[in-house]
């Protein structure tokens, strides 16, 4: 979920009180690549100002600033793991740093990892892509109903978000809470947190992001097969692709733990218990660290290009990587806009996580931080990636700002709140040079918001906008947020 720190620290207030035959496993970096330190150093806004020079920011300034505490990223260029780069701790206030090998939770990148162990049953003869999911279910079944009498869903509407499916995501479980089955999670049971998944849509009319819909596809794969999800993926992904300290298994075991990360709220603070648990295994229960993660973009690539010994032939992955309704593969989404690539993000309770490659060049970056911020970093560091690397994808968005004077900006200043169930929210918003500084709560960095008219901003990381409401004197009464929050000015 993208937001500036102002709505996510407003967020975070509401919820406090997302056989196989073995090729050779790319090696890592051999040597330091000089082009790493200008990554490092080149982070930008997401959106630019026109006819201006951007600022440019330390990746160690970014994450101070998005209270993210700790970050990895691996780089893919012309083949090969080019570098990996390690930054911050594994929990905030602890001295243990974060290293090529530390695990995060991947969220919903487990999702197209889950759908490379689908295509190679499917290469094996053991499942049809569209065949009715229904046919090789046991002990349950999607529901039928009127839209599933006109089409039945199928693997490829489960791989592809088209299922008509319904819950999009999920929160995970705190530590100590029961966990559910995958029956419970599939029809709302006690003790799931999410809504039954059922068609409520005529499969394949629409395109519909659906966790349920992986959820779903977890139970084919177990039921198939007889094996438990974590063990059935080790067996056709994970192993074979060189994936050796990734693991499905929810929770982590003791021996992986020792390698785990910790997940922290977007104030910075740590998720208690250190992260929630994701019995939807195959939507966002895979633990990986980013090495493993660019070892199974070379897989797919080598795959594309036609390589032998690959876990998936030349003629899936090509399946794969083609994009249908919505601009979706089977299990990524396909950007074509510059040059052709496959990417996924992932949002879990306390993590996020990038990963995009390139579909025809041995390219591609993954980005993995233990922060609920991290999807504003992780955005910026493969812009600076692909601007250093010189990679043929869309820069930043320009935007045209209006230029304001200092008693007009003046106006906007002052202390506001908004109220949340149980709790207000205070918000102090500052004349910064320019421009609009908002910070929430005593301890906030802050946001910079850019006039785009006298009552409206915008913020350069997110695009997000702000609008202020006045008066029928003019004198400035309200900021309307993103998400329909709103900040009242408290006193003159």
């Amino acid at each position: 979920m993208r937001g500036t720190l102002l709505s996510a620290f407003l967020l975070a207030a509401l919820h406090l009180g997302g056989a196989a035959q073995e090729g050779p496993h790319p090696a890592g970096p051999a040597q330091a690549d000089p082009r790493q330190a200008a990554v490092e150093n080149g982070l930008t806004t997401l959106l630019r100002i026109r006819d201006r020079e951007p600022e440019r920011y330390t990746l160690r300034d970014r994450m101070e600033q998005y209270r993210v505490p700790g970050v990895s990223l691996a780089v893919v260029e012309g083949g090969a793991i080019a570098w990996v780069g390690a930054y911050g701790v594994v929990e905030v206030g602890a001295s243990e740093p974060v290293a090529p090998e530390t695990l995060f939770q991947a969220a919903s990148i487990s999702k197209p990892v889950a759908a490379l162990a689908a295509l190679r049953l499917v290469e094996e003869g053991v499942l049809e892509l569209d065949a009715p999911v229904n046919r090789y279910l046991l002990g349950w079944q999607i529901p039928e109903n009127g839209f599933t009498e006109g089409r039945a869903v199928t693997l490829r509407h489960l791989l592809t978000h088209t299922g008509g499916l319904t819950v999009h995501g999920f929160p995970g479980y705190a530590a100590g809470l029961p966990l559910p089955s995958v029956l419970d999670i599939l029809d709302g049971a006690t003790p799931s947190n999410t809504r039954p998944v059922r068609v409520d849509t005529l499969p394949g009319s629409l395109w519909r992001y659906s966790g349920g819909g992986y959820t779903i596809l977890q139970k084919v794969l177990e039921d198939v097969t007889g094996k438990p999800f974590p063990t059935l993926l080790r067996e056709l992904v994970l192993d074979p692709v060189g994936m050796t300290l990734s693991s499905y298994d929810q929770p982590l075991t003791p021996e992986r733990q020792r390698y785990a990360s910790r997940g922290h709220l977007s104030v910075g603070a740590l998720v208690e218990g250190g992260w929630h648990l994701y019995p939807e295994m195959a939507a966002a229960g895979l633990w990986t660290n980013t090495t493993e993660l660019a070892r199974l973009a070379l897989e797919v690539q080598a795959a594309w290009r036609g390589e032998a010994g690959r876990i998936l032939s030349t003629e899936m992955a090509r399946a794969m990587l083609t994009p249908g309704m919505g601009g979706w593969g089977l299990g990524f989404t396909i950007m074509e806009e510059g040059a052709p690539r496959f990417a996924h993000g992932g949002s879990n309770h306390g993590f996020k996580a990038q990963f995009v490659a390139f579909r025809e060049e041995g390219r591609g970056v993954v980005v993995m931080t233990n922060g609920d911020q991290g999807t504003r970093l992780a955005q910026e560091i493969v812009q600076a990636v692909a601007e250093v690397y010189g990679w043929p994808i869309p820069g930043p968005r320009e935007v045209e700002v209006a230029s304001l004077s200092q008693e007009l900006l003046a106006r906007v200043a002052g202390h506001y709140s908004v109220d949340l169930p149980g709790r207000t929210v205070p918000v102090t918003v500052e004349v910064e040079g320019d421009h609009l500084r908002i910070r929430t709560g005593e301890a906030s960095p802050g946001d910079d918001y850019f006039p785009l008219s006298e009552t409206r901003f915008i913020e350069l990381s997110t695009g997000e906008e702000m609008e202020v409401v006045l008066d029928g004197a003019g004198k400035v009464v309200e900021l309307v947020l993103q998400r329909g929050l709103t900040a009242r000015r408290v006193g003159g």
